[in-house]
This record gives C-alpha cells, sequence and structure tokens, in this order.
C-alpha cells in the first residue's frame, strides 16, 4: 500500500490555482451540473420548430403531454449549455456535464470518467484493437511503478518529464530504498523488459501494445484534454534496422490519421514535428494535428522513432546473421482519452454533444409517443419491434421508453447527447406503417422526414444511409471549418496578424530552434508540423529570407 506521494518541486497547496482552463469559474459551472439534471422544457424556438416540421396530431400529443407535465419540468430551466461563440470553454465544460461524459475527481486534475463517456473510449478501442493486431501486434502490460533509476538513464526523457514526475517515496509505512516514479510513459520499463526478451535477430520485430492509464502531474488541466492522471495506448516495437523502424512509425501515424478521418469525422493533419517539439528521447515524432472549434490546435496522436537512443541507454541487444552484436531499432506510438475531448471540440454545438455515428456509443434513438393509456402498448409494440429491426442489422439502438418524462424532454436530452439520429412513433404512425426521423447535424425542418416506412428492409436501408451521410456531412462540415482558417504566410508580420486572428498559419520554415521559440514567446503559437503534403516549387523561409524546403504549420494549442 502506497502511504505517501511526494511530488519534485511542487507544492500541493498551489496546484491547479492558477489554471486558466479549469478557473474557479468554470469550475463552479461543471459542479453546478454535478447532479445532472434533466433538459428544461422545450424553449419557444425549439417549440416553434417543432410546430413547424411535425403533423398537427403529433404535435397537438406532445403540447398536451407538455401541459401534464409542466409543473414537473418548470423546475429544471436551469440547465443550459453556455453559447460556444461566447465562452468555448465553458460551453465545453456544460457539454461535458450535462452529456454525463466526465465529473471532476476528489483530487485536483483528475476526473472520473462517466459510462457514456468512456463508451466513446471503448469505441476507439475497439477500431484500434483491430487495427493493431491487423499489422501483428499484442497486446500485455506493464507496471505503472518504475524505479526511478529507470528515467534517469536516457537524459533527454529525464529532462523532458522530470516536472510533470510522481514520485512514491514511502511505502507500507517505510521510506522507500529507491522513490518509484508513478508511470508517465513506459519507454524505459519497457526497455528493461526488451533487454531480457531479445536476444537474437530471431527475436525481431517485436511488437507490442498496452491499454493502460499515465500519470502526469499537469498543472494546467482541461477534461479530457489534459488531466492528471488519463487513459491511452502505448505501442512499443524493437525492430533490427532504421529502414524497418522508420516503416513502423510511419504505419502507426498512417492508422491514426485513417482513424481519425474514417471513424471520428475529423479532418486531422498529418506531419512532422519541429526538434523543439519532438518527444523527449525520441529521433522523430510524427502527429496527427486537428483544429477545434476554437480554432486551437490539438495533437490528436503521435508515433515516435525512437532510434537507438532507448537501447543505448538500457543495452537492449540482438545478435544479428552475422553473429555481431547490435542495438535495437525502436518505436512508440499513442492515443489517450484527450481523442475524446476533441470529438467533443470538433463537432459539438449550442445544443450540446454532435456524435459521428461510427464512434457513437448509441446511433439510433426511438422515441414512442402516446397521448392515452389504450394508445400506449401498440405505440410500445411498434416502437420495439422498430429497435429488433435496427440491432439485429448491426445499428446500437436505444429505445427510451420511460413515462415519467415528455417527450419533448426526451427530444431535447437525446440531442443533447449527440444521438446521430431520432425515430419517433405515435398512434398515427403505427396505423400509417411509418415512422418519423430527425437528424442531430440537421435542425429543424430540414432534418425531419415524416412517413418512413416501418417494413424492415426499407426502415433498415433507410437509417444506414442516413448514418453514412451524417458521417461524410460532418467530416466535410470540419474540412470546410479547417481550410477556412488556415492562413498561408510569406513574412513574420502576417504570421502574428493572422495567429492574431485566432488562425492557422503556414509557411516556408527553415529557421532556427532560437526563432521557433521567438515566435511563441511572442504570439504564443507554435509549429504544430510539417505536413507530409507539401507544395511544390522553391521557397524561402518567412522568418529568414534563406531557401527552406518544407512549410510549417503554426497554431497555439492545447
Amino acid at each position: 500500500m502506497v502511504s505517501a506521494l511526494r511530488l519534485p518541486s511542487l507544492h500541493l497547496t498551489n496546484l491547479f490555482s492558477s489554471s486558466p482552463c479549469i478557473s474557479r469559474r468554470s469550475s463552479a459551472i461543471l459542479r453546478r451540473h454535478h447532479r445532472l439534471r434533466p433538459p428544461p422544457t422545450l424553449t419557444a424556438g425549439f417549440s416553434a420548430q417543432s410546430a413547424a416540421s411535425s403533423p398537427p396530431e403529433t404535435d397537438d400529443k406532445v403540447v398536451e403531454i407538455e401541459k401534464n407535465r409542466a409543473s414537473q419540468d418548470r423546475g429544471n430551466r436551469e440547465r443550459v449549455i453556455t453559447p460556444r461563440s461566447q465562452d468555448f470553454n465553458a460551453w465545453y465544460l456544460d457539454v461535458i456535464s450535462n452529456a454525463e461524459l466526465a465529473d471532476y475527481g476528489p483530487v485536483r486534475g483528475t476526473m472520473v470518467i462517466r459510462p457514456y463517456g468512456y463508451a466513446i473510449w471503448e469505441a476507439i478501442q475497439d477500431y484500434l484493437n483491430v487495427k493493431f493486431k491487423e499489422t501483428g501486434h499484442s497486446n500485455m502490460y506493464f507496471p505503472q511503478f518504475i524505479p526511478y533509476s529507470f528515467i534517469e538513464k536516457e537524459a533527454s526523457h529525464v529532462e523532458g518529464f522530470s516536472p510533470e514526475l510522481a514520485l512514491v517515496t514511502i511505502g507500507g509505512g517505510k521510506e522507500l530504498e529507491e522513490k518509484l516514479v508513478v508511470r508517465p510513459t513506459s519507454e524505459t520499463i519497457v526497455n528493461h523488459m526488451f533487454t531480457q526478451w531479445i536476444h537474437s535477430y530471431r527475436d525481431l520485430p517485436l511488437l507490442v501494445n498496452q491499454w493502460a492509464n499515465v500519470t502526469r502531474w499537469e498543472m494546467r488541466t482541461k477534461p479530457f484534454v489534459r488531466t492528471l492522471e488519463f487513459l491511452w495506448q502505448e505501442g512499443h516495437t524493437a525492430h533490427a534496422t532504421p529502414e524497418e523502424a522508420e516503416k513502423e512509425a510511419m504505419q502507426m501515424i498512417d492508422i491514426y490519421t485513417k482513424f481519425a478521418y474514417e471513424h471520428t469525422a475529423i479532418p486531422v493533419i498529418a506531419g512532422r514535428k519541429s526538434k523543439v517539439e519532438t518527444f523527449a528521447g525520441a529521433s522523430r515524432t510524427y502527429t496527427i494535428e486537428a483544429m477545434m472549434g476554437d480554432k486551437r490546435a490539438l495533437q490528436a496522436g503521435t508515433s515516435h522513432n525512437l532510434g537507438q537512443n532507448f537501447s543505448l541507454a538500457f543495452g537492449t541487444q540482438f545478435t544479428d546473421e552475422n553473429g555481431q552484436r547490435q542495438h535495437v531499432w525502436q518505436t512508440s506510438w499513442a492515443i489517450s482519452t484527450r481523442f475524446v475531448g476533441g470529438i467533443i471540440m470538433t463537432h459539438g454545438d449550442d445544443t450540446g454533444l454532435m456524435l459521428p455515428p461510427r464512434i457513437a456509443p448509441i446511433q439510433v434513438v426511438i422515441v414512442p409517443i402516446w397521448k392515452k393509456a389504450d394508445e400506449k402498448t401498440g405505440v410500445l409494440s411498434a416502437a420495439l419491434s422498430a429497435k429488433e429491426v435496427l440491432q439485429k442489422s448491426g445499428i446500437r439502438v436505444k429505445l427510451d421508453d420511460s413515462d415519467q418524462r415528455t417527450p419533448g424532454w426526451k427530444f431535447n436530452f437525446w440531442e443533447m447527447k449527440g444521438i446521430p439520429l431520432r425515430i419517433e412513433i405515435g398512434p398515427r404512425d403505427v396505423s400509417s406503417g411509418s415512422v418519423v426521423i430527425s437528424r442531430r447535424d440537421v435542425p429543424g425542418k430540414q432534418g425531419k422526414v415524416f412517413g418512413i416506412s416501418m417494413e424492415p428492409s426499407i426502415l433498415e436501408a433507410y437509417v444506414k444511409d442516413k448514418l453514412d451521410e451524417i458521417q461524410s456531412a460532418l467530416l466535410e462540415r470540419a474540412t470546410s471549418f479547417r481550410d477556412s482558417n488556415i492562413v498561408d504566410v510569406s513574412s513574420y508580420e502576417e504570421l502574428k496578424e493572422a495567429i492574431s486572428m485566432g488562425k492557422w498559419a503556414r509557411g516556408p520554415w527553415s529557421a532556427s530552434d532560437a526563432d521557433e521559440l521567438k515566435v511563441k514567446e511572442e504570439t504564443g503559437a507554435t509549429i504544430r508540423c510539417f505536413p507530409f503534403e507539401q507544395p511544390q516549387g522553391n521557397k524561402t523561409c518567412f522568418m529568414t529570407g534563406n531557401p527552406a524546403q518544407e512549410v510549417a504549420l503554426f497554431a497555439k494549442s492545447y
């Protein structure tokens, strides 16, 4: 049992107190919704929208039910989501709270991931696990306690991570002979074990991955995006040649890129990190950078070519085919729960969460509507049949058959939770053998279609088609937003202007590390990456006027 946790150069009493990301006001916003209340009754605007897009019979039912339960819902009107344009951070915290994704843990900087938020993480795991295994990787697990001497073995690694380390110095009531690091990343302990497992070229390549928690004592936190403890997968591989290691690092960043585009509808830009931004202990770092709704960049995933830096430090060697002893070449790569934050900030709107269908824990919600007791059985039977049809076809469906809430409450609630499609079924729909279907990404009348047949093959085909449409539409929308907020610059003044407007700046770069740090100090922007896709032709560095081989992307980031 660990009885004490001591941290280098940190004062617990001041921890996170000056954080601009979780200010006192923002903290209060999230805690105000700690006990999540039901959404308010339909707002005037939403009611007008419903009236314009619903048949009279359905609208009358909703109005009547709302009258009967007005007193129940009147006290719940305080549940609101701050408009994104008014305060993006408050909006983000409101969405996390109201959509029941996470809550603050009792230790500052930690969070409790609630079932709905964890279900999104599970969807990420499901996709990536398949891809990892298809490419020959096996899952395993390494201990979370690492001897401090391991961290010290690779000089740049310890220098990069020391400020974030959490150290255990007492165990079982006694001072430990050697302090332990609570896992910030696993390169060191992985190399310790690889040294015991790798002896010959026949043992290579060694390809493993682990799903684990990580502790980094962050001073500025934001739920999902940056927390003291977070969840991730970290892959670690060892190879006989530098070419094999480079191929592996590129393969994994490609898997992350395809995942972002095809599964989460986030149009990331893949590229190489600058030397200043390279992972501590890596020779090269590759990244996928995503533009959030406030135009800040989010580093959504990384793949590192570690070269022989760790194998030299730990003596991780093998005997090659010629009988010579060689150090292995290595990679590591990771995606974490910050990707959940990326999904929220890329697609969410003033109504709340908006989930791409392929990542959504629930793709379709069915809301039955009845007015009289003798209508309930028929409506619920039809709703259950629709649910079974869709489930059998592999669609993730939720039937909200509770009778404690009004249909309007349910519409509002599931829209806020980001469910891509809603199916409404009332008595007249049962009589006509049809349903009403609404899209989350297209509000109002334009997103609602009446008279969709309940005939299984028709309903299944229509729903699948609409889910595909939503997935494509969200990617299109995010790509358009990204492209309209990237400015090509040819001078430092143009870069400063672009950054001051909240945009990304793209321009030729061959300047020094000192110049890069100057840009960061004066504008708050960093080089997010040198994109893999580069324009052709001669280039001139906008900072120095010297020839440049590549353009770089600059932006403020999380």
